[in-house]
């Protein structure tokens, strides 16, 4: 196996699941690997917001002169994208020698997709000089393999209901599971505005050092600026953060306190947080791009991720018509997100997505009829979220709106022809 796209489809085959929860297996395999982190770590879980806190501490600590190093998932176009070193995506070789460290220490344990492909970036990781590690837990926490990491410092974003079969029936069961990122005597910085009792319970268990949002930190901010107050220490008249939507001040709330929380481990300046905030960059999320018709990019893919949506394009103001382009695994909650989005959309393309968890497009147009009030809405179907793009494309007029949302697939499957330079249609 000589090429990344080699390994990749080696990883398809080994594991009779896509999901399986637990740390022995990975923990074993890291043991033999000698994998460990010589830096600090700062780990990231929660239902939604970790890719935009773990973009907003990469921008700060960089801006601060700090090398990092960063692990998301999923990947939008290219799997290379889950890796992250000073700034830079890494280029598929570079990964190429760390599968083969994780192939020759697993031995006989099978070990699967998401547990091999985390275990090799973090091997790259672990040997890139970094001064920080940002690791973003893929499902859950307690069971997720990043947690067979220790962390420095533990941030958990938000809790709504997500992966319900794997992790629990409601926020406390969930929560439960997301909590179990936190370690004893090292800071838990929580975002969650109303967070579940399960999370506060665990963090006074285990001796976590607990900070919550309203308590230990806060932020306030007008039209024009915003600012936070932690514990010893405040900022005034900072910009708003460059990715946009009004959930992202919370989430830079969370990353404020934790880089305050490592203060003695990773000093930043002020400077480094204004420019950050600036600067930092993530495509998918309430990405806005320029043209005519205006085009919305979201991979919002439950009901709180889609609600934070349906406000943020509220608030963009008017459009005579909105097309959205949706496509969505079967296992989310649907009902609810296509009932939030439904006042705001004119005219649905639903597509199929490239997975077997997918829904398909003709039913979820099934279930968008079964709720639909208004007579006036229009909807069809596709096969690939490009072609329902293309579709929405040529029934737009210039001075409409185009929003892409519901999965990763969906909003990756335009991307990944680059990103989407609309132009008025000559009239």
């Amino acid at each position: 196996m000589e090429t990344l796209q080699d390994w990749l489809a080696h990883c398809e085959r080994l594991h009779p699941k896509t999901i399986e929860l637990g740390l022995e297996r990975s923990r074993a395999v890291a043991d033999r690997m000698g994998l460990r982190f010589e830096c600090p770590v700062i780990t990231v879980a929660g239902t939604n917001g970790k890719g935009s806190t773990c973009a907003m501490l990469e921008a700060i600590v960089q801006q601060a002169g700090w090398r990092s190093g960063v692990f998301t998932s999923p990947h939008l176009v290219h799997f290379e994208e889950r890796c992250r070193i000073h700034g830079e995506t890494v280029k598929a070789q570079e990964l190429v020698p760390h599968f083969a460290r994780v192939e020759e220490a697993r031995g006989d344990i099978s070990l699967s997709y998401f547990e091999f492909t985390s275990l090799a970036i973090m091997s790259l990781l672990a040997a890139s000089k970094l001064d920080v590690a940002i690791l973003e837990v893929g499902l859950g926490g307690r069971l997720d393999m990043v947690n067979i990491i220790d962390t420095d410092c533990a941030i958990i974003t938000s809790i709504d209901l997500d992966h319900m079969d794997y992790l629990g029936p409601d926020r406390e069961s969930i929560g439960r599971e997301k909590a179990g990122i936190m370690r004893t005597g090292k800071p838990a910085i929580v975002g969650d505005p109303v967070p579940p009792q399960s999370v506060i319970d665990r963090a006074l268990e285990i001796g976590a050092d607990l900070w919550t949002l309203g308590r230990d930190f806060n932020f306030s901010g007008d039209k024009q600026q915003w600012g936070w107050a932690g514990r010893g220490r405040r900022y005034a008249g900072l910009a708003y953060p460059a990715l946009r939507g009004a959930n992202q001040l919370i989430n830079a709330s969370g990353v404020l306190a934790a880089l305050e929380s490592l203060r003695d481990k990773l000093p930043v300046t002020a400077q480094a947080v204004r420019n950050g905030l600036a600067l930092v960059e993530l495509p998918g999320r309430f990405q806005i791009v320029p043209g005519q018709p205006a085009l919305v990019l979201d991979v919002a893919h439950n009901p709180h991720s889609v609600a934070a949506l349906a406000a943020n394009l509220d608030a963009m103001g008017f459009f005579p018509t909105t097309h959205a382009v949706f496509g969505a695994m079967a296992d989310k909650d649907l009902a609810p997100m296509l009932k939030k989005m439904g006042p705001l959309v004119d005219r649905w393309y639903f597509t199929d997505l490239p997975t077997p968890r997918a829904e398909t497009a003709a039913n979820l147009q099934t279930q968008w009829q079964a709720q639909e009030k208004r007579s006036d809405v229009a909807a069809s179907t596709h096969s690939a979220p490009m072609e329902a793009f293309n579709a929405a494309v040529a029934a737009a007029d210039p001075a409409d709106r185009i929003v892409v949302f519901g999965s990763f697939y969906t909003v990756g499957g335009v991307l990944e022809h680059g990103v989407p330079r609309l132009q008025a249609k000559h009239l």
